[in-house]
């Protein structure tokens, strides 16, 4: 059996976005990593934050937390790669959570 790895995958959504756009964000992200093999543990809002410093003229944005278990990295790398172009994510990070 494969190693599995754990990984938590924090984005932050524009603020302006309406709740049905958000949900389908948040489900096609999703639907990302799972298409790719990647299991997704819980995916839920976490906050609504004011920024430090502006991104992209937005002063605040909606916190969306992932964790995900994954024997390789496809589904992350896959991703990554469409959450650098989406317009509508402005920032996300993942981190490989260590056992």
């Amino acid at each position: 059996m494969s190693q599995t790895t754990k990984y938590e995958i924090l984005y932050i959504i524009r603020p302006d976005l309406n709740d049905d756009a958000k949900k389908e964000l948040v489900e096609r992200f999703d639907k990302i990593l799972t298409d790719n093999g990647t299991t997704v543990v819980e995916s839920k809002d976490w906050a609504k934050r004011r920024f430090a410093y502006e991104i992209n003229d937005y002063k605040e944005g909606i916190y969306h937390l992932v964790n995900v278990e994954a024997s390789d990295a496809k589904g992350i790398d896959e991703f990554a790669r469409l959450a650098l172009i989406n317009r509508d994510i402005l920032r996300h990070m993942i981190v490989k959570i260590e056992d």
